[in-house]
């Protein structure tokens, strides 16, 4: 358990059966400690989470990202946002981006993968709970590329700012030139 525990800590309690046999842990020790009352539960397609590991009201997007982290998948989108702490809502799935050669990969229902040829380089990516986010100005282009501009986008842009996560200028290099009015007009009433 404490291989497991070493293994798990920077993923938020979360990590994968092949994780865990690279520790040197059999499937069969873990399908053991996943049964009723074990030390472990079983939260998706070969994830699982400890039980004495205080549960994270991000566990959702963890478990999900981890079922498709050795695929390169990036939590983006919707669930990059409520990782950040920049939307006060939680999507009905667990958005990924990964890369687009990794299409027809299995995918769990619960999640969202968006594909795509240019995949989140460094200076895009972020780790918040040991996981791999998109930065804000890759998660909000993302956003407006697959949505629009909507009152989410404005919250998260004004929170960004306020909280120093960005700046004005990041923002208007990273978001698409048809966006820029509506960037200026978010920045106007979020700076003083």
């Amino acid at each position: 358990m404490d291989r497991l525990y070493d293994l798990a800590a920077p993923q938020g309690g979360y990590f994968t059966a092949r994780q865990a046999g690279a520790a040197g842990v059999s499937r069969q020790t873990l399908s053991y400690h996943a049964t009723d009352g074990g030390s472990l539960e079983r939260v998706g397609s070969a994830v699982y989470r400890l039980r004495r590991f205080p549960e994270s009201s991000n566990g959702h997007v963890i478990a999900g990202w981890l079922a498709l982290a050795r695929a390169d998948a990036v939590v983006s989108h919707d669930s990059a946002l409520e990782l950040l702490d920049l939307s006060d809502v939680i999507a009905d799935q667990v958005h990924v981006t990964l890369p687009r050669d990794k299409r027809g990969l299995a995918v769990p229902s619960d999640v969202r993968a968006h594909y795509t040829v240019r995949p989140p380089g460094r200076a895009e990516r972020q780790r918040v709970a040991g996981v791999p986010v998109t930065s804000v100005e890759r998660t909000l282009a993302d956003l407006l590329r697959t949505g629009g501009w909507t009152e989410q986008i404005d919250l998260a842009v004004e929170q960004s700012i306020r909280r120093g996560l960005t700046t004005a200028r990041k923002l208007r290099a990273a978001l698409p030139a048809k966006w820029q009015p509506r960037l200026k007009s978010t920045l106007e009433r979020t700076t003083p």
